[in-house]
């Protein structure tokens, strides 16, 4: 008996220094799965309002709504644009699109040109996804991209900006049928799980934006809905439902307590004006699908829609969920959270030290995001975009050129900076009072602050970011 405990007391010390020494040489991508996953859902053009969990009347969006109950809601977020391109340049730059020039959709070589745009986003600047991949994270791009244009045939590919794999549309190169984005992304974690690496994915979604791409068992659900309305819920449903198809892989491979997911909308919903008809028409970068007139977005009672500097075109959904960290079911519909801010949160999220003369304009959120006290911004939030003046009645909305936040100030301005409105936007997000004429020394202080700012910015892009295209114009 004595010499069977002393033969297992002897096996079980060799077991144990067997295993010390492969846990001390285990390979340091093994070791990198402790780091947080990352998983940035960014839709196109879903407004605030087009949730089931954010009231809308027929719209249903059961997995972001899983998303909210386990995560928390924030009613404050806004995007740097109205519009799509300087919208995701803020993104993955961390840095106002206005300081690239970049203050509206990327588009031919032609309309870029006339608006005094670059042909691309810069992918020698500090960006976002290079970033996380330097210190150790496997980073991808799925869905939408739009820093450039797939009409602009030599503009640089997403792998020139970081990502180890892509699979992309309103690119250069092959468009990615846009309903594979949950295909790849799922992929891509069973892959990075293979390689024991942690991730950092953009699921850049198509819906709503137009062409609105319809599937019959989608329509199905909503067959009672007159035929507009039953459209873009449909097509809310189809990505809802890849997202759920996202939600329930990570489940499978584990990954849920380790992974930070958000979702959020590049802008505000878009809206047709005047009586548009019902039609379809070809997206070289999507396919067939239905225009503007099948719509119908709405923003929650906020003001304006997509390409306004109102809420209602820069306020949009924004859903955190990161298990045991951010709080499940709750709402912060205090802090004010800026896209700018995406970077330097992911990044410190990561563990990650932003490069040595790198001035972002955002901030690090993650104490906001935990339920923390919300840091107020030392330096306001500005937004520039080519409004229409004078006021177009069809568009009452979108006269803005210039805006400004600071603190609980919200100054929205034409471009000249010859009228301007005053809001306090902490206690009146709907922008419904005017207080200019009572707040004149806050309104001299913000009218100064954007001018300041205007003289920072860059009178026009890089020829570096012009396609060959610009020598024939």
């Amino acid at each position: 008996m004595q010499f069977i405990k002393i033969t297992c007391l002897t096996i079980l010390f060799f077991s144990f220094i067997s295993c010390q020494e492969k846990s001390a040489s285990q390979p340091a991508a093994k070791r990198e799965t402790t780091k947080t996953n990352i998983l940035f859902i960014f839709a196109d053009d879903w407004g605030w309002g087009d949730l089931s969990a954010h009231g809308h009347p027929y719209v249903r969006t059961p997995n972001i709504d899983r998303l909210i109950s386990e995560g928390t809601d924030f009613h404050r977020f806004t995007v740097a644009s109205g519009v799509c391109s300087p919208s995701r340049t803020a993104v993955l730059t961390g840095q106002f699109p206005a300081r690239y020039n970049i203050n509206g959709h990327f588009a031919w070589v032609r309309n870029n040109a006339r608006r005094n745009m670059p042909d691309w986003l810069d992918y020698e600047t500090t960006l976002l996804p290079r970033l996380l991949r330097e210190n150790g994270y496997a980073t991808a791009h799925f869905g939408k991209w739009h820093l450039s244009n797939n009409m602009v045939v030599d503009s640089p590919p997403p792998a020139k900006y970081g990502f180890d794999a892509y699979g992309a549309f309103n690119c250069s190169g092959e468009q990615m049928p846009f309903y594979k984005d949950a295909d790849h992304v799922v992929a891509f974690m069973e892959q990075t799980q293979k390689d024991q690496k942690p991730f950092f994915i953009n699921m850049w979604v198509h819906e709503p934006h137009t062409p609105h791409h319809v599937v019959p068992k989608y329509q199905w659900g909503f067959r009672n809905l007159a035929e507009q309305d039953n459209i873009y819920a449909s097509v809310l449903a189809h990505a809802d439902d890849r997202i759920g198809v996202v939600l329930d892989a990570l489940d499978r491979l584990g990954l849920t307590e380790n992974t930070l997911v958000v979702f959020s909308s590049d802008n505000g919903p878009a809206r047709s004006t005047g009586n548009t008809s019902l039609k379809t028409y070809l997206d070289t970068a999507t396919g067939v699908g239905y225009n503007i007139a099948a719509s119908k977005g709405i923003t929650g009672g906020r003001r304006g829609y997509k390409a306004a500097l109102f809420e209602g075109g820069i306020g949009v959904p924004f859903i955190a969920r990161w298990p045991g960290k951010i709080t499940a079911g709750a709402v912060d519909s205090v802090s004010l959270i800026s896209a700018v801010d995406l970077l330097p949160t992911f990044c410190e999220i990561a563990g990650v030290g932003l490069p040595e003369g790198y001035q972002p304009d955002g901030i690090s959120q993650v104490a906001t995001l935990q339920g923390k006290p919300y840091p107020s911004r030392t330096q306001p939030l500005f937004w520039k975009m080519s409004g229409s003046w004078p006021i177009n009645e069809q568009r009452p909305d979108h006269w803005v050129s210039y805006a400004i936040v600071d603190q609980h100030w919200k100054l929205v301005a034409n471009k000249d900076l010859s009228y301007v409105e005053l809001y306090d936007i902490a206690a009146d997000v709907y922008e419904k009072k005017d207080l200019k004429a009572a707040h004149k020394a806050v309104v001299e202080d913000l009218v100064a602050q954007i001018s300041s700012w205007r003289q920072t910015l860059p009178e026009k892009p890089s020829e570096q970011l012009f396609s060959v295209e610009r020598q024939s114009l």
